[in-house]
């Protein structure tokens, strides 16, 4: 465990709850079509936000998988949430496409804001059924390119729910940087 920098990018896995990040200019919430509250993370987003996040989501939701979008962060410490859709694995497909496309979208809105700072959870491993080993090789894979491509956002932090999700993360990372990236 710890923190990796690749291509000027400080990268890490850590076990938290993505609503106490509070050195983050955004957290991504794993968000439903509507972008309302619901269970696991965006769940715990919403409540910690309270009221207005749903508020501001109504008008621009509904999204579709891959699609991501930003709203402010009403009473988290976080100025923003960004909200992916990932994909419902094994409906829409391609998975591997359209989960790559919620880290790359974040990512360009986070760019859009001049933020330096994003923290991520497991995108689609809960009830949207993606195998964790498989999500998080394609979320390494896809922001460790955009590392290389060049970006302004210079922290990205992966916030697990549990000791073995941060372990397999930390694992996909290790592979990116062993790959010599």
């Amino acid at each position: 465990m710890g923190q990796h920098s690749i291509y000027g990018v400080t990268f890490e896995c850590v076990q938290g709850d993505i609503t106490g990040q509070d050195d983050m200019d955004a957290i991504v919430n794993a968000a439903n079509a509507e972008l309302r509250t619901g269970g696991g993370v965006a769940g715990a987003i919403h409540r910690a936000a309270g009221p207005g996040l749903e508020e501001e989501c109504r008008s621009k939701a509904p999204i579709q998988p891959g699609e991501a979008v930003i709203s402010g962060g009403h009473e988290l410490p976080n100025r923003y949430v960004i909200h992916c859709l990932g994909p419902v694995y094994g409906i829409d497909e391609p998975a591997d496409e359209r989960l790559a496309d919620c880290y790359r979208n974040a990512i360009a809105l986070a760019e859009e804001k001049g933020l330096r700072s994003v923290a991520f959870p497991a995108i689609s491993t809960g009830a949207f059924g993606y195998p964790m080993e498989s999500a998080a090789r394609v979320a390494m894979r896809t922001l460790v390119f955009l590392a290389k491509q060049g970006t302004s956002v210079e922290h990205i932090r992966f916030v697990l729910f549990s000791e073995e999700d941060r372990s397999i993360h930390d694992q996909a990372l290790g592979a990116m940087v062993d790959r010599d990236v």
